[in-house]
């Protein structure tokens, strides 16, 4: 869990420090425009945006049992950011999976996507999909 907190913590630590010699130099307008910036892209790579991750193994189970897509992901991946914002709520209802925090994650991400780790893909009964239309996802949770 310690690794996906770091890029976030950089990136503030680095925007305030930029921000802060903008500021101390004269540019405090600058700054204001700066830190935000920062900010923002500390947020968007934070792991607060996405519904707790489980090991592919129990996304699998719980998938088996309940119907619902399994979403294979990684911190930093613009892509996966914008699926997950754009599913809103009810990317709650989904199997998250950080490939990054599970080897049999990334296993399964390299055996859809000829050896490559393309994310995001979401595997629904048991079919990967690379990189879907955020709708064809949701709809997958009312089927």
């Amino acid at each position: 869990m310690m690794r996906a907190w770091i890029l976030p913590v950089l990136l503030v630590l680095s925007g305030a420090a930029v921000a802060a010699g903008m500021f101390f130099d004269g540019s405090p307008g600058t700054a204001a425009a700066v830190l935000p910036a920062f900010l923002a892209l500390a947020g968007m790579n934070s792991p607060l945006i996405f519904p707790r991750s489980i090991s592919a193994q129990e996304a699998q189970r719980r998938s088996a049992v309940d119907g619902r897509p399994v979403v294979y992901w990684r911190p930093g991946c613009k892509y996966c950011i914008r699926l997950r914002l754009r599913l809103g709520r009810s990317a709650r209802r989904l199997h998250w999976v950080d490939i990054w925090r599970d080897p049999a994650g990334a296993a399964a991400v390299r055996a859809a996507n000829d050896g490559n780790e393309t994310v995001p893909t979401v595997v629904v009964a048991g079919r990967p999909h690379t990189n879907p239309d955020h709708a064809w996802v949701r709809d997958q949770l009312t089927c």
